[in-house]
Order: structure tokens, then C-alpha cells, then sequence
């Protein structure tokens, strides 16, 4: 079970560098944190990508890379404005829909399957979400009992982050189909740096005076980055191990880590109902990981 380890460590990583993102760089727009978060990752990686470079790969790589890239800057940037304008209980547990559509992707792309248990997790996802959104003071009628789901298309920072959990069912199957052609370590290495790279370029062509957001907080986006760079590469030590649906249940244990980070940092308020919904939906995660 060595990759539900680090899984569990990817998890919380990526949790760590939500919540230090909206704790200390709130102010920052969407496109500052997507330089911060993919930038400053990427030049941290890079040394490692040196060191273990790429074996040699043929054209069918490079085409995966080159769909992966814009879809991973599309899905960060979407992931940063919601964190950013809604409250991490509202946000980042949408994230566990992304094994629900990794049935599919997954079948798809890589013909990698699921059993009965994981459509029963389905269930569990999804009443995770309803008592999520569920509101005080609307009875127990029928509209009641479905305003949840009315609610998920109604908060913004729910409907955004439902986005990016499809977008990454897409990106997570691509990157196991990439990586097939490399190791863990290289790729991920490797992928993180051009995927950097690329930002900062983005970042720097159209007006180079953008890239001096990278040193405004340079302690905190260090910060960022390592707890990223970790992310990555925990990411794809564990993909490597075991069918995607199954990875990326485990890794949306992060959910949990950001209501903890919500309650704590934040003062986010309902605490024991939003881990109660946490846990429905990590619960059908692990239904599906079965």
C-alpha cells in the first residue's frame, strides 16, 4: 500500500498550499496566484528534472504534453478564483467529484475500470454534497431536501471548482498515459518545470512587468511552491502504483485537511457539519478506491 501513502502526503500538500494561499496572498488576482503556484514549483523543480532527465520518448508524449498544458493552466486558474472569492468548505470539497468522472475518463482513456462498490461511493459523494449545502430553516418538504443540489449550481466557488474536478479527471488519465513513456520522478519533474515555465512565459510576454509578483512575498511563495513541488511528485509516485479513480479518491482526503485550514485560519463557522459532509464524501471516495 506504499502509494496510499503518498497519496495521503499529496493530499496533504495540496491542502497546505491552498490554505497558505488564501491566508496570506488573498489580495492577489487569479492570474498572480497561477504564476505563484506553477512558477515558482517549476524553478524549484527544475534542478531535479536535470538531474533525472527524460529517457527517450516518441511523438505520442510530447502530443499528451501538449494537451495537457493549457488544460492544467485552465483548471488552476479556475481552482485559484474560486479558493480566493469563496469560502474553503464551499470550494475545495467539490474536488472529490473528480474519481466520480474518472470512471469514466479513466475507462476511456486508459481502460481502467471500477466495481459495484464504486458506484455506491457515487451516493456517497453526492449526499456528501447535499449535506453541504444544506440550510437552516428550510423545513423538511421536498424542496428542502433538493435546494442542495439547486444551491450547488447557485454558489459560484461550488460551480467553479465542479469545473476543475472534471477538468482534472481529464488531465490525471492524460498524465498517467504520458508518464507510461517515462518514470515518476522524471515526469513529474520534468512536466511540473515546462508546465512553470510556460506560465512564466505567459506571464512575461505580454507585459514583463507582471513577473515582479514573484518577488513581492518571497518567503511565502517559497512556501507555496515546496508544498506544490511535494504535491507533484507525491502525485505521481502513487499514480504510477494503482488505477487513477482509486489515487485521486485518496488524495481528495485533502478536503478534509482544507475544512481544518478553513475552521482554524479562517473562522470558518460549522465546522462539525462540513467534516460530517467531508467525511460522506471522503467515505464514498474510499468506496470507490474499493
Amino acid at each position: 500500500m506504499e502509494w496510499f501513502s503518498f497519496a495521503l502526503l499529496s493530499a496533504f500538500a495540496l491542502a497546505s498550499a491552498d490554505a497558505v494561499t488564501k491566508r496570506f496572498l488573498h489580495e492577489y488576482s487569479s492570474r498572480e496566484l497561477v504564476l505563484v503556484r506553477f512558477g515558482v514549483a517549476g524553478l524549484l523543480l527544475m534542478p531535479l528534472a536535470l538531474v533525472n532527465p527524460l529517457p527517450p520518448v516518441p511523438a505520442p508524449f510530447w502530443g499528451l504534453v501538449l494537451i495537457l498544458i493549457p488544460l492544467e493552466l485552465t483548471a488552476m486558474w479556475l481552482y485559484m478564483t474560486a479558493i480566493r472569492d469563496a469560502p474553503l468548505h464551499l470550494t475545495v470539497p467539490y474536488l472529490a467529484f473528480t474519481p466520480v468522472f474518472n470512471v469514466a475518463t479513466g475507462w476511456l482513456v486508459l481502460g481502467e475500470t471500477v466495481s459495484v462498490e464504486g458506484f455506491a461511493g457515487i451516493l456517497f459523494i453526492v449526499a456528501g454534497a447535499w449535506l453541504l449545502n444544506v440550510r437552516r430553516g428550510n423545513g423538511f418538504g421536498i424542496r428542502a431536501w433538493l435546494e442542495p443540489f439547486h444551491a450547488i449550481f447557485r454558489e459560484r466557488g461550488s460551480r467553479i471548482m465542479l469545473g476543475v474536478a472534471f477538468i482534472y479527471s481529464i488531465t490525471s488519465v492524460l498524465g498517467k498515459a504520458a508518464m507510461g513513456y517515462a518514470t515518476p520522478l522524471s515526469f513529474g519533474s520534468f512536466y511540473f518545470s515546462v508546465l512553470g515555465g510556460v506560465t512564466i512565459l505567459l506571464f512575461a510576454l505580454p507585459r514583463p512587468a507582471h513577473l515582479s509578483v514573484l518577488v513581492r512575498r518571497p518567503g511565502v511563495h517559497l512556501l507555496v511552491g515546496a508544498f506544490m513541488a511535494a504535491m507533484v511528485l507525491t502525485h505521481f509516485h502513487a499514480l504510477a502504483r494503482v488505477e487513477v479513480a482509486y489515487m485521486v479518491s485518496v488524495k481528495r482526503t485533502s478536503l478534509l485537511f482544507g475544512i481544518a485550514y478553513g475552521a482554524v485560519w479562517f473562522g470558518e463557522s460549522g465546522l462539525l457539519r462540513h467534516l460530517a459532509a467531508g467525511s460522506l464524501m471522503v467515505a464514498g471516495a474510499g468506496l470507490i478506491l474499493l
